[in-house]
């Protein structure tokens, strides 16, 4: 699968709409607007993962109409891609600060992505935990202030123990919003240095049981 990052939440993802085929689905997380600070042009995709209604990340001007919009929990196929929405908070108090949030998973290519949104608890429930289930690649806000920062999010880690990692929802250039840098999260994965990206591309060969890799991209928006 190929990941782009263009800030806070957003992803491009693309990955084999079956095993052995050459057709891909493209999928765009969480779209946010110019009210961040930086400016997403529109992408042309087959479906948008909507993790909550803030302005941040439910920009659907930014994706072509004919797009599947899914911005509730369930469960979704789309182009032979599986999807699961999972119900959370985006705070500590049951929502009664920031609302609502759903956590996605998207079965392709015999992995397993888990974009945990905006999710603000201290730690998952045993419920969605089995929910969630097995997690190869996840995607997990580290900035804090309206989300985990590196602590918690090193919490959440040590319960769903995937196999790679990619942070987001954090201080980059550009970005207008408050929100802590990634050096403290990376410096907690033992991974100061990795170098970052344009583009990743994961398969299930290089995932290895026991070690956990951890990825760096580079946001591809421009400021606003």
């Amino acid at each position: 699968m190929d990941f782009k990052w263009y800030g806070q939440s957003c992803f491009y993802i693309s990955g084999k709409k079956k095993r052995k085929s050459r057709k891909k689905v493209s999928i765009l997380t969480d779209p946010f607007d110019e009210s961040t600070g930086l400016k997403l042009y529109k992408k042309n995709v087959e479906m948008v993962l909507v993790s909550h209604s803030h302005d941040d990340h439910n920009n659907l001007s930014a994706v072509n109409e004919e797009a599947f919009v899914i911005d509730n929990p369930g469960e979704y196929e789309v182009q032979n891609t599986l999807i699961r929405g999972i119900f959370s908070y985006h705070d500590e108090e049951k929502g009664k600060e920031r609302g609502v949030n759903t956590i996605y998973v998207i079965e392709s290519e015999g992995m397993n992505v888990c974009h945990l949104g905006d999710l603000g608890q201290k730690e998952l429930t045993d419920d969605q935990l089995k929910e969630i289930g097995e997690v190869d690649i996840l995607l997990i806000p580290i900035g804090g202030k309206y989300t985990l920062n590196a602590k918690k999010a090193s919490t959440i880690i040590s319960q769903l123990e995937p196999k790679a990692v990619i942070p987001m929802h954090y201080k980059v250039d550009g970005l207008d919003l408050d929100l802590d840098g990634p050096e403290a999260f990376f410096k907690a994965m033992g991974a100061k240095d990795t170098e970052a990206k344009d583009k990743v591309s994961i398969s299930k060969s290089n995932l290895s049981e026991g070690e956990i890799k951890v990825y760096k991209l580079k946001p591809q928006s421009k400021k606003a």
